[in-house]
């Protein structure tokens, strides 16, 4: 990220994302003004705010794209929340504070995979001495007297195993590291979890407790283990799971997961149109307003308390969306409004942009159905003609119907290619070309009845 300038953060958006400039501009900033705040004194750090994002713009735009490549460019923690599925409190349904609870878990996640993979090396080395062990029986004690400073003996039991057992150990260990004892059994002691099973009938998480119950029981209850015999393959890699455990560092990880998230931490709350409007005061919108001031101490900035710690939201990095055709931003309760200063207005998709997404980013749909076609060794290509005939088809069934934009490509591609799909295994053409008569041929009858491609497109 420190290397990273807003035209390059733009260009990186543009290998995913056609179009939509300036709320790629409106991200980039945002992003980049980050790494500022990082450079400056202490003192004027934990002053600066971080300048919130409302995207505005019909489904299907490249919101929620733009936010996740995002926050995968800079190695930050993510993740997309539904303004709607949040009541006011004394409603049934999720809290506000969960987002802030789930980002932190999935960090933890994140974090935790990491340094696993950072000891496995390790834990592996580890894991192989003690398959060794259980291979070979254990070199036997010999008794040695020494003499040391004066008359006085003094005993010294010592494992010292012969030249001929370390010879066998390392012949073992070849053997093992080829494979050539992958078929032989073993016996070895497994821990067997006898975690009992507790429910509990609430309308709020098993986080919202600020209690690890996993860990509670864990350490209260005894561990039981069973002798197990098992192949050797299988054996070692339990053996690797409980050597990395114990590798493992969770008070680092958790640490440094709180202040990932605290740091750089961007939560995508999506449908924030769905919570605007004005109280009713009764009827399903009567808790809208209500969300709308239970969000506002989490966008201004709060300690949220979870099972790993507490977590202040000051600096995370917070980009609302929604479509807005029934309300505008300044729907929203003032102080909401204040808490997002800056708004962009995302286009909607023309036929010129389907083509193009149909063809440039480098996860375009056609690439992708090509790959999974040539796990089958079928290869298929798109002619020009082809991609603008869908790209107009996309366009159309979108005017007639609901307006999904790119993600009626989708919808269309996966119909066009149905038979190939369903037939690639025992294909004898292992050459196809789509062209625009493919395309027409087999979407014609959908789209000219349009009860049908209400329902299938």
């Amino acid at each position: 990220m420190n290397h990273l300038k807003p035209i390059e953060i733009v260009n990186e958006l543009d290998k995913y994302i056609i179009g939509q400039q300036k709320a790629k501009r409106a991200v980039a900033i945002a992003l980049r003004n980050r790494w500022r705040r990082q450079q400056v004194t202490n003192e004027l750090k934990d002053e600066i705010a971080p300048k919130n994002i409302i995207l505005i713009g019909p489904t299907g735009v490249g919101k929620t794209e733009i936010s996740r490549r995002l926050a995968k460019m800079a190695d930050s923690p993510f993740i997309k929340v539904e303004a709607s599925k949040f009541t006011e409190v004394g409603y049934v349904g999720r809290d506000v504070e969960s987002m802030v609870r789930d980002l932190l878990e999935i960090t933890v996640n994140m974090l935790k995979g990491r340094e696993q993979e950072r000891v496995k090396p390790k834990a592996e080395e580890v894991a192989e001495e003690r398959m060794l062990d259980l291979l070979l029986p254990k070199p036997k004690q010999e008794q040695q007297q020494s003499e040391v400073g004066g008359d006085d003996p003094i005993l010294i039991l010592e494992a010292t195993p012969t030249k001929k057992e370390n010879g066998t150990r390392e012949k073992l260990r070849k053997m093992l590291r080829k494979g050539s004892l992958d078929k032989r059994y073993v016996d070895m002691d497994v821990t067997e979890n006898n975690m009992p099973v507790v429910e509990i009938f609430s309308n709020v998480g098993m986080e919202e407790m600020g209690i690890n119950m996993k860990d509670m029981f864990g350490s209260i209850m005894p561990k039981n283990t069973k002798r197990r015999k098992m192949l050797i393959p299988e054996a070692k890699a339990i053996l690797v799971q409980e050597e990395i455990q114990r590798l493992l560092e969770m008070d680092k990880v958790t640490k440094d997961a709180i202040e990932k998230v605290e740091q750089s931490g961007i939560i995508f709350l999506d449908e924030i149109d769905k919570i605007a409007g004005k109280d009713s005061g009764h009827g399903p919108d009567v808790s809208r307003e209500g969300v709308q001031r239970d969000l506002l101490p989490i966008v201004e900035g709060t300690t949220v308390l979870t099972k790993y710690g507490t977590v202040k939201s000051d600096h995370i990095l917070f980009i609302a969306s929604g479509a807005f055709h029934f309300c505008k931003p300044s729907d929203l309760i003032p102080e909401l409004q204040g808490r997002f200063p800056i708004r962009e207005n995302l286009d909607s998709l023309s036929r010129n942009d389907f083509v193009r997404i149909l063809t440039e980013p480098k996860n375009a749909l056609t690439l992708q159905y090509k790959a999974l076609l040539e796990t089958e060794g079928v290869k298929i290509d798109f002619t020009e003609d082809a991609i603008e005939t869908i790209a107009a088809f996309a366009e159309d069934v979108n005017e007639m119907t609901e307006n999904i934009g790119a993600r009626r490509l989708h919808t269309l591609v996966e119909k066009l290619l149905e038979n190939i799909l369903f037939e690639a295994p025992d294909v004898e053409n292992n050459n196809i070309i789509i062209d625009a008569e493919y395309v027409r041929k087999e979407l014609k009858d959908i789209k000219e009845n349009e009860d049908l491609s209400r329902y299938i497109l």
